[in-house]
């Protein structure tokens, strides 16, 4: 088939809007929960050979159209709770996508392909022998293909870049220009808010019609209570879709099916898979979260910045990033003033100060390699809770990533640093650094972080004792029940992870499809 762009209001989206009161009883060969990097790709992958695809989505269907570019609004559509979605310490926000095309939508469009040494790690630890950079890339390199993969050209780098690149030639340290999914960038700088333009290679404008070309199904607002299994195998979910404007029940909805895969991201399905009655052998649905949990380092310059200004991300530093180095990364990148609001230092006189300001300010992020140290869970009310707090290692490899930050700012020439602690900390002279930064706390509820990236919930492994899915990706001791997406992950992977679950993702799929009549009985 043609892999052409298709405008997403025409998409065939069943919603609370369209579906009627029900009860609605379907049945397919597959049910995928999620349409997100991992649902999305299943769902293709699964259609085109043929198989009959339903998708359920939590989320709302929000076609390209209705983004706005204003982040407070956008984020009240297209984000998971909100945008409000945090840990149960508070000094964690994890962002997350919670619409048609999940995180993908909201993404920046980071496109890195998994780590050899975390590759390492997985076949060493769990058992996963083919899990090498060489095997992996047949996969790889078709989804990078399929999405336009490309490494920034100079133009899609911009003047927040060039500042803090500039920073980190002073310092001999290096620095490498980000590959994104885009196709010609229209370099708005809202990609945290959905690409208005379609430019940006999302699920929303590429797997999921690709999919829906083939026949499959995709139903928003679309809520899955619980899997269905008997005897030893899935057979389908119950769910229930829900008014996005009131909050109201629209319709009970069951879906029977052949093979049911799980991909609602790395906070709702091990939920899912626990509410299905559905905790594994090894104990670990739900166990082994982590997330790179990012601290944004800005800085004030004499010269005038504009850093949102241009493609969201353009380059990163990857002087540190092996464990053996110091386990981050570096990514150079800011926002406009309605995001920057809501996380900009100071309050009253300094916080409008800051934001006056704001066309001088220069951005960079971090992600740590961190510890799979969280829990997805449920609280004495029964509602989620996400129980992570960074371990003294990570609070260390924080202390670094300051410190790192800073050194680069100054030698681009920044009048002071401005570092994320609740109690507002300004860093003015580069003599300064270590005696400022050795003193912070960081313990919880010191410095406000952020993810965009959970994962490891649902870990892959050879051994069903300590890991909750096999190598094919079906969950140990069930049959015909998939996860699909970074609860996947049995550690963190450093990187933005979209890549490594698309690729993850069309690995599983292509198992399926040689299963063939086994599974589907034609």
């Amino acid at each position: 088939m043609s892999l052409a762009w298709q405008q997403t209001d025409d998409l065939p989206v069943q919603t609370a809007a369209t579906i009627g009161s029900g009860p609605h009883r379907l049945s397919a060969d597959v049910v995928v929960v999620g349409s997100g990097a991992g649902g999305a790709v299943m769902a293709y992958e699964l259609a085109r050979e043929g198989r009959s695809v339903i998708v359920l989505e939590a989320g709302p269907f929000v076609p390209s159209s209705r983004f706005t570019e204003r982040y407070p609004q956008m984020m009240e559509r297209l984000y998971q709770d909100r945008g409000g979605q945090r840990n149960e310490d508070g000094d964690l926000l994890v962002l997350q996508g919670s619409c048609v095309g999940g995180s993908t939508v909201v993404n920046a469009a980071a496109a890195f392909r998994t780590p050899e040494y975390v590759l390492r790690d997985w076949r060493e630890k769990f058992g996963l022998s083919d899990m090498t950079s060489e095997a992996l890339d047949p996969w790889f390199t078709q989804v990078e293909q399929r999405l336009s993969v490309h490494v920034n050209a100079p133009h899609e780098i911009n003047q927040n870049n060039q500042v803090i690149m500039r920073g980190c030639d002073k310092l001999g340290v290096s620095w490498r220009p980000l590959a994104r999914n885009i196709k010609n960038c229209a370099l708005t700088g809202f990609c945290l808010a959905g690409c208005a333009s379609d430019r940006k290679q999302s699920m929303l404008v590429t797997y999921l019609p690709w999919a829906m070309h083939h026949g499959a199904q995709v139903i928003a607002d679309t809520r899955v209570e619980r899997i269905r299994h008997k005897n030893g195998k899935a057979t389908g979910v119950v769910a229930t879709t829900i008014d996005p404007k009131t909050g109201r029940k629209v319709a009970d909805v069951e879906v029977e099916a052949k093979l049911v895969v799980v991909a609602a991201g790395a906070v709702q399905s091990p939920l899912l898979l626990t509410r299905s009655g559905l905790t594994g052998q090894s104990g670990q649905v739900g166990r082994n979260f982590a997330c790179h949990p990012s601290v944004g380092i800005l800085a004030d310059f004499d010269e005038e910045i504009f850093g949102w200004r241009g493609a969201t991300l353009g380059a990163y530093c990857d002087e540190w990033d092996h464990p053996d180095r110091g386990g981050f990364i570096l990514e150079f990148a800011m926002a406009g003033a309605d995001f920057m609001a809501a996380f900009s230092p100071g309050i009253a006189d300094k916080h409008l100060e800051f934001m006056g300001r704001l066309k001088n300010v220069a951005g960079m992020i971090s992600l740590i390699h961190d510890e799979n140290a969280g829990v997805i869970t449920t609280n004495d009310r029964g509602e989620k809770a996400i129980r992570y707090r960074v371990t003294q290692k990570d609070r260390e490899t924080i202390r670094t990533v300051i410190k790192r930050s800073a050194e680069i700012y100054f030698a681009a020439g920044a009048n002071k640093v401005f570092v994320p602690t609740y109690a507002p900390t300004v860093i003015e002279d580069v003599k300064d650094i270590d005696r400022i930064v050795d003193a912070l706390d960081l313990g919880p509820g010191t410095i406000g972080m952020t993810s965009y990236h959970p994962q490891g919930t649902c870990r892959m492994g050879a051994n069903p004792q300590n890991s909750v899915v096999g190598p094919d990706g079906q969950f140990h001791g069930v049959e015909r029940l998939y996860v699909a997406d970074a609860s996947l992950f049995p550690t963190s992977i450093m990187v933005n992870p979209q890549m490594t679950v698309y690729a993850l993702s069309s690995k599983i799929a292509h198992g399926i499809n040689e299963q063939g009549s086994e599974l589907f009985g034609n």
